[in-house]
């Protein structure tokens, strides 16, 4: 039996899935982005963490936000291609990407090998989220190893402290300014 010379699968013990979300703040005119100062590394990072057994991606990336920014956030929708059928698919729809408007799918998604080895990797799905209305503590309810600050997009970008996290914040930003 023949197999393509590209894929590779994981057991579940040799991945892990992890979410999470670009955090905006669109309430103001000059929009900012939400970044978690790590401090035991001193490194500047987006919030994100492992899934648990049962949860769903987008609940995720949501609850990682909260517990690593200490915010009450929720899915912002954008417009942004995707490979994936429409909803109400009819027939054979082509395997191509298309735009669809109001998507809080993943915009993103990252494959980092664990350690050295290729064997075991980490799956990270990124989602767009807009802090809530009237939302509370920030850093005050955030786990004590983080600090979260609100930064203007151009400063978020240069502030990360690695360069996927860089593409990745890019490639969010780019979303929420064509909306």
């Amino acid at each position: 039996m023949a197999t393509s010379p590209t894929t590779r699968q994981y057991t579940s013990e040799q991945f892990v899935e992890s979410c999470g979300a670009i955090l905006f703040n669109l309430s103001t005119q000059n929009k900012s982005v939400c970044l978690i100062h790590y401090h035991a590394k001193n490194e500047w990072l987006l919030a994100k963490g492992r899934r648990n057994c049962g949860e769903s991606r987008h609940e995720a990336a949501l609850r990682e936000v909260r517990e690593e920014t200490g915010y009450q956030a929720h899915l912002h929708p954008v417009t942004m291609y995707t490979r994936a059928p429409p909803i109400d698919e009819q027939g054979h729809v082509l395997d191509e990407p298309r735009s669809y408007p109001d998507l809080t799918e993943p915009f993103m998604v990252t494959m980092r090998h664990l350690g050295d080895s290729v064997n075991d990797v980490k799956i990270i799905w990124w989602y767009i989220a807009a802090l809530d209305e009237g939302a509370g503590a920030g850093s005050a309810g955030a786990e004590e190893d983080f600090t979260a600050e609100f930064f203007p997009l151009e400063d978020a970008v240069e502030k990360l402290s690695f360069q996927n996290d860089r593409t990745v914040l890019l490639k969010a930003i780019s979303l929420v300014e064509d909306c």
